[in-house]
């Protein structure tokens, strides 16, 4: 699935066994089968899968970013 240019991923049993332990970094729920995650960055290294409606696109960047970080980054 393409969105904005960058792509949003359905979890899947390989994903969900893998991400589960530790659950979404943005909002610490556990992921469920069938589930939109993107790609983004946040208050950690690099980029992480979490749940899509805890993300905010940004166009000039691109990316997705977790909603509470880029409200701080961009004020």
């Amino acid at each position: 699935m393409k969105a904005h240019g960058r792509s949003k991923t359905l979890i899947d049993l390989e994903k969900f066994n893998t991400l589960n332990p530790e659950g979404c970094p943005a909002c610490g729920r556990k992921f469920e089968l069938g589930e939109l995650v993107v790609r983004a960055r946040g208050n950690w290294e690099g980029e992480r899968y979490i749940h899509e409606d805890e993300a905010t696109f940004d166009r000039e960047t691109n990316s997705y970013y977790e909603r509470s970080y880029y409200k701080k980054t961009s004020e």
